[in-house]
């Protein structure tokens, strides 16, 4: 289950502050026991329903599974070790270890167990326990890498920091000595050893600015240390790129009030906790969202009182669909933490993600009533508002957050980007097309606002070179993007060169098969290429696979009557959907 490890370049993937997690969802058990056709009473039919359930990402009932299959056949190996992964997965640590310690009598070397093992013995605090089993893994994994910080994580429980420091060298020899500053840093800081803190401190931060991990622990050692000028120029340089965390603004409070805002990891376990989150958010990445799920529950097992590491876990859960779980993690977040209105924006943007798109619209103005310069709500309620297609109502949302700001970030050209889309979608073209071309002043090769821009002065029959370029730029930066080469061809149907029409359309439809527009625009296309019967085969498809009705009821019209001016098609494919933003473009 370990990915290996190669390069230093990992450095960016392991320190991103992205928010990932994993599934924590309930099933009906004997509804898996059936679709499997399996007798659920054997260790073949757990281990598969265990296996079934680990794939849908509900860790609950794999864990059941797996221990029913590993009571039934406690001497495989391969059920063990399913067993121990799943009860990981699922935040049962202690069951984990005992069934990690049982593969290992069994003989099989696996560095995931030994990790838990070890895990539960830092997290009681057994620090000879836990020094002995990590002593035993590799560095060439991402276990073994975790394994190696945590000795030395276990080391410091024993006072023993030079030595914790030393049994890191080792591990950066293979390339990733950024990425193990900045845990040298909180050992440093950790053990009191001030002056090295601040030097590794500073080595991380030279490595990567713009991580908000990094940039907070920075300026939290040199803060502790009385030095607030270099913390807060820290921090300037962060929000300057466009880049704003809840804990580094708390962070800025404190040094700008002249107070020392407190440490990063106040315990040898928060510490690791880091260990395994960092890695945790590189599994999720990589998209190995089981494993990242060991790891993410083994930092909460260690550090339960993080709220960053509960959000990460519950935008984990988001990113495959399990909103109501989430909404749990979420809600347990203290209503002091800095994290908290992070916590309930993501709530509300889960209410409407389950079908209660009102709640969720009151919810965030009332969380931007009571803070009027939260960025996050405000970008949240703009786009909800655009979805729902109040364009004027969500154009003044983008502004407010414009208003925030100077408005020339790196980061602000998709807030200008939305904002034209919301000004062209309520037919502001004088508003509308500024916006574009700012957006593409501050990220000029930015695909979804090439297409956006370029599309509408086609439709227009505005810049009709210019446009072509900018579509065809977009399809080069995007070229499996569907509804980017959709563009490009719509284009050049607009422009009447149909042959050019017909070859984008059929290369979009292959992209989105299942998509009503697109499958519309190539109906139409075909017809004035002269092949109408392939014309009304794409409008049937296009009608089959419309769920809101709309491109349904153009294609019935046309398969009727043929293509008309009446019954042509004049709007871009999902121009109405609200993703335009969101990495599915559409026109």
């Amino acid at each position: 289950m370990s990915k290996t490890l190669k390069s230093s370049s990992l450095f960016g993937v392991l320190m991103a502050s992205v928010s990932l997690g994993f599934v924590l969802s309930q099933g009906a058990l004997a509804d898996d026991r059936t679709l499997i056709g399996l007798a659920y009473d054997t260790a073949t039919g757990s281990f598969l329903a265990g296996r079934e359930a680990l794939a849908d990402m509900r860790t609950s009932d794999a864990a059941i599974y797996f221990s029913e299959a590993a009571a039934a056949d406690w001497e495989n190996p391969n059920i063990i070790e399913r067993s121990f992964m799943a009860y990981a997965a699922d935040g049962q640590i202690a069951e984990a270890a005992t069934a990690a310690r049982h593969l290992l009598d069994l003989g099989v070397s696996n560095d995931f167990a030994t990790l838990v093992i070890g895990v539960e013995a830092l997290k009681s605090r057994r620090y000879g326990a836990a020094e002995a089993a990590f002593s035993k893994m590799g560095g060439d994994s991402f276990a073994g890498l975790s394994g190696g910080i945590l000795h030395a994580w276990a080391l410091l429980g024993d006072d023993h920091y030079a030595e914790a420091q030393t049994s890191l060298d080792a591990l950066g020899q293979g390339g990733l000595a950024d990425f193990l500053v900045f845990h040298r840093a909180l050992l440093a800081d950790v053990a009191g050893k001030v002056d090295e803190a601040k030097d590794f401190a500073t080595r991380g931060l030279a490595s990567d600015p713009y991580v908000a991990r990094v940039v907070e622990a920075y300026a939290r050692i040199f803060g502790n240390a009385g030095q607030f000028e270099p913390a807060l120029k820290a921090i300037a340089a962060f929000e300057d790129a466009g880049l704003d965390h809840p804990l580094v603004t708390t962070v800025k409070t404190a040094l700008t009030e002249k107070r020392r805002p407190g440490v990063f990891a106040p315990t040898v376990q928060a510490g690791a906790a880091e260990a395994l989150h960092s890695v945790g958010v590189a599994m999720a990445r990589e998209g190995s969202i089981d494993t990242a799920a060991v790891f993410l529950q083994m930092a909460m097992y260690l550090d339960p009182d993080s709220d960053v590491i509960d959000l990460v876990y519950g935008q984990l859960l988001d990113s495959v669909f399990q909103h109501e779980a989430a909404n749990r993690l979420y809600e347990r977040v203290a209503d002091g933490s800095p994290m908290k209105p992070m916590a309930v924006v993501r709530v509300a943007e889960n209410l409407d993600h389950l079908g209660d798109r009102p709640t969720a619209l009151k919810q965030l103005a009332q969380i931007v009533a009571a803070n009027p310069t939260d960025s996050d709500a405000l970008s949240s309620l703009g786009d909800m508002l655009r979805m729902d297609k109040q364009y004027a109502e969500a154009a003044k949302a983008y502004s407010r957050i414009l208003d925030l700001a100077p408005g020339d970030r790196p980061g602000d050209w998709r807030f200008y980007y939305v904002r034209g889309i919301s000004y062209e979608r309520n037919k502001e073209w004088a508003k509308a097309e500024p916006d574009f071309k700012r957006a593409l002043e501050l990220n000029p090769d930015q695909p979804q606002v090439l297409n956006y821009l370029g599309y509408s002065w086609v439709d227009q029959g505005l810049n009709l070179r210019p446009a072509l370029d900018m579509i065809q730029k977009a399809v080069d930066a995007s070229p499996s993007d569907g509804y980017i080469v959709d563009s490009l061809g719509w284009a050049y149907y607009r422009l009447g060169q149909f042959a050019d029409a017909v070859k984008y359309l059929e290369e979009a439809v292959q992209m989105r098969p299942a998509d009503p527009e697109i499958n519309d625009h190539l109906g139409d296309a075909y017809w004035k290429a002269g092949r109408q019967l392939e014309a009304r085969f794409q409008w049937n498809i296009a009608a089959a696979v419309d769920a809101d009705g709309l491109v349904k009821a153009r294609a019935t019209r046309k398969l009727a009557e043929g293509l008309t001016d009446d019954n042509a098609t004049d709007a871009a494919p999902g121009a109405e959907t609200g993703t335009e933003a969101d990495g599915a473009a559409t026109n």
